[in-house]
């Protein structure tokens, strides 16, 4: 047996619950799949969104799932594995618990994971004292000793932007050579007050549960409180690939190719959220949410009139 829906939605963060209340406002049956994993989950809180600064990520997810529950939205805690577009250009989805579902519209908001430098120590404390978005946490840590890891020459654009928040920044080449940094480079992180520490980085320490140095290889060891990093982000583009949607080079990661209301190359489906790019934030991700969502709206809509009068 297979539920029909028109409108299945793969993905239970911002995006996605953001498209299905739209969607359960206009009357729509409506399935959100949420496998539990959202992005911001090591973060203790959210800012920048206007009205929810300052919220938990876990308390503006439950208030989501709330809103929806009221206009007969369903959500179900399952994985989506699998997709396959049928004759009449809708679609059948496969959960990880072995149930089917039909939508004739499809909603993937599934994000991406962010894989972090393989220092010890920077796992562990990722959300707390290891950071990676200064609009997200700058605030809170203003003004401390700031500690940049490079992984790439990029590191050099991070330390810049977080000198916003702290004239005590200290960029750790790490893996990237100095020969890699440009006269540019250079001219900016003097400009800055960044100093730059060459020398791979071995590790962090702690004491009371709390950053308080970076360590190198050699020995050394640098008091720092705050560390940002440049996670690689890892988008979750399987059920995209299986129907094959476009998908666009970045460099942070390949993300579905999407018109301004986020839909595919592929008829029928929209993405938003981190499905289309790596730096939307939670406001940026409910707002995409919501486009799609009123477009799927009277994309339905028309075509349903359309059959009515078509000879």
């Amino acid at each position: 047996m297979t539920d029909r829906y028109e409108v299945v939605v793969v993905g239970g963060g911002a995006a996605g619950l953001s498209a299905a209340l739209v969607l359960g406002r206009a009357r729509r049956s409506v399935l959100v799949i949420d496998a539990g994993e959202p992005r911001n989950a090591p973060a203790a809180h959210m800012q920048g969104y206007l009205t929810r600064d300052g919220m938990s990520p876990a308390e503006f997810l439950a208030a989501g799932r709330e809103e929806i529950a009221r206009y007969g939205v369903e959500l179900v805690r399952d994985r989506a594995v699998d997709v396959a577009r049928d004759a009449d250009g809708e679609f059948d989805v496969t959960l990880g618990g072995g149930r089917a579902v039909h939508g004739r519209r499809l909603v993937v908001a599934t994000g991406l994971a962010d894989e972090l430098p393989s220092v010890p120590g920077v796992a562990e404390r990722f959300g707390r004292d290891v950071l990676h978005c200064p609009y997200c946490h700058g605030w809170e840590v203003r003004d401390q000793a700031f500690g940049v890891l490079a992984t790439t020459p990029m590191g050099v654009h991070q330390a810049l932007i977080v000198s916003q928040w702290s004239k005590d920044v200290t960029l750790f080449l790490h893996t990237v050579a100095e020969e890699d940094l440009t006269d540019e480079d250079l001219r900016r992180l003097a400009a800055a007050g960044v100093a730059v520490v060459p020398g791979e980085v071995a590790g962090l320490d702690v004491v009371d549960d709390r950053l308080t140095g970076v360590r190198l290889a050699d020995g050394t060891t640098h008091e720092r409180s705050v560390l940002f990093v440049a996670p690689r982000a890892v988008p979750h583009t399987g059920l995209l690939e299986r129907l094959g949607a476009e998908l666009q080079e970045t460099p942070f990661g390949s993300y579905a190719a999407v018109d301004a209301t986020g839909l595919t190359s592929v008829p029928g489906v929209w993405a938003a959220g981190n499905a289309t790019g790596f730096a939307e934030q939670v406001v940026n991700a409910a707002s995409g949410g919501y486009r799609a969502g009123a477009t799927i709206n009277a994309d339905l809509l028309f075509t349903d009139l359309d059959a009515t009068v078509r000879p």
